[in-house]
């Protein structure tokens, strides 16, 4: 079925889909690890992935203005 769909409809499809799904278990898996070994490296990495996924991933309708992003 994956064949029959089209090149654009199929990366719609991941970016829409699948990215915020693949966030949300790596959010899930670190907060797992961070409950029964404490903050660690893989914890942290596994939230970062976490949220470079939904930076990428909310579309430009939920952007927000300059005034209210948090400084970096």
């Amino acid at each position: 079925m994956w064949a029959f769909l089209s090149k654009r409809l199929r990366m719609w499809l991941i970016l829409a889909v699948a990215a915020p799904v693949v966030g949300w278990l790596l959010g899930k898996v670190g907060d797992l690890i961070e409950k029964r070994r404490g903050p660690n490296a893989v914890s942290r990495t596994l939230h970062q992935g976490r949220g470079w996924l939904q930076r990428r991933t909310k579309g430009p309708l939920s952007a927000k203005p300059d005034s209210e992003r948090p400084a970096r």
